[in-house]
């Protein structure tokens, strides 16, 4: 292979990494930016990532979802791995948002002006016919990265204070952390890019 092939070719390897790469930041911030926002109270857990620094896990009331929610439960009451739902949650008098119902796929109806549907992920194997079954879903907003060294401090403050995440959610479903709250107070922004 000549020199003038590698060289285009090494270019055009890294113009599609590139390119993948700027497609991947630009949806995520197309979310940050034009979906809508909510706030639902957070309960964390706090691990440590080695290569991304402090985190805090964090799981909310739409992390465990009742399966008596779930309106099109499939004949055999058994959920398929990687299942996505839909949980449609409507803002409370307290100003966080609460599940009201939820669906295996796409909802029948798209949500009204008081509402908002966030997608998600369920594993194989949850089943549905028990009334007191409990739905797992993975939202893709369970952890925050924090700056280096503020981990700790949030994690024990968080036990004891109302701590609350913004999320901007698509239209599609999908859901970004934009901010993590302690009570009205923001104490990290997370950036567009």
């Amino acid at each position: 292979m000549s020199a003038k092939r590698l060289i285009a070719a090494a270019f055009a390897v890294a113009f599609l990494q590139i390119g993948f790469l700027g497609w991947m930041i630009a949806g995520r911030a197309a979310i940050l930016r034009d979906g809508r926002e909510i706030v639902l109270k957070v309960e964390p857990v706090d691990p440590r990532d080695l290569l991304r620094g402090d985190y805090v896990r964090l799981t909310y009331e739409i992390s465990r979802i009742p399966a008596k929610l779930v309106t099109n439960a499939p004949a055999d009451g058994i959920t398929r791995d990687q299942q996505t739902i839909v949980v449609r949650l409507t803002k409370g008098d307290d100003g966080t948002w609460h599940p009201q119902m939820a669906w295996l796929g796409s909802p029948p109806q798209a949500a009204g002006p008081d509402a908002v549907d966030i997608a998600g992920t369920i594993k194989a194997g949850s089943s549905l016919g028990d009334s007191d079954a409990t739905l797992w879903p993975d939202y893709g907003i369970e952890r925050f990265y924090l700056p280096e060294g503020e981990g700790k401090a949030i994690e024990k403050d968080i036990r004891t204070r109302p701590f609350q995440v913004k999320i901007a959610v698509s239209k599609s479903g999908q859901a970004q952390i934009k901010a993590l709250m302690d009570g009205a107070a923001t104490l990290f922004d997370e950036p567009l890019y």
